[in-house]
């Protein structure tokens, strides 16, 4: 029997209305890559506290160093909200809940790995291929994030990507298109296997 996709959007309007945005909005723009995967800078912008317990590479002075000589690009309100106090004003944009489906793009790592969120939330209504290629996008762009990252993971095997330097800015935006492409042909397989919708 196939799934129900009329009495999935009956009993989940909300859902299923944010998932469709979602999906639409961000297809139908263009990536950015200038943001160098600096949020996770910005989450121990100025501050002795972090949310990991990792080791700063280049140290508190060193990481606040490059979150100023950079400016914060942030599209994506799951990373945003994470923010030090210091940091949040220094973005361009000021993401909210409200706006996220107004400001998501194809670029955002973090909207390549909610691909999987999506695809949780929709379950049945999508083939399990279609939610095992989600889960390995997002855990592939999960290892960039953290390679980018200010933290020092040596420990466990993880080489940095150094978005410190123009090598390091080019290797980022590289895989970060990489990521985008396989991203949009992923929306494009949901909304076919969901709506019907030929990519």
């Amino acid at each position: 029997m196939a799934p129900d996709t009329a009495l999935f959007r009956s009993e989940k309007p909300q859902l299923a209305g944010l998932v469709e945005r979602m999906l639409r909005r961000t297809a139908a723009r263009p990536g950015q890559f200038g943001c160098f995967g600096l949020h996770e800078w910005a989450m121990v912008y100025r501050d002795t506290e972090h949310r990991h317990p990792a080791p700063l590479r280049l140290g508190q002075d060193g990481t606040d160093a490059v979150v100023e000589a950079h400016e914060l690009r942030c599209t994506h309100f799951d990373a945003f909200r994470f923010f030090t106090d210091d940091a949040a004003p220094r973005n361009r944009l000021q993401p909210t809940r409200d706006s996220q489906p107004e400001l998501e793009q194809p670029g955002c790592l973090h909207a390549g790995m909610d691909l999987y969120k999506w695809a949780m939330k929709l379950g049945p209504l999508l083939p399990g291929e279609l939610l095992l290629d989600a889960f390995e996008l997002a855990r592939d762009i999960r290892q960039l994030d953290m390679e980018a990252a200010p933290y020092d993971l040596s420990e466990w095997g993880v080489c940095p990507v150094r978005i410190e330097t123009s090598e390091g800015k080019a290797e980022y935006v590289r895989r970060q298109r990489e990521f985008a492409d396989r991203g949009a042909v992923l929306r494009g397989r949901m909304l076919n296997a969901w709506l019907g919708e030929q990519g």
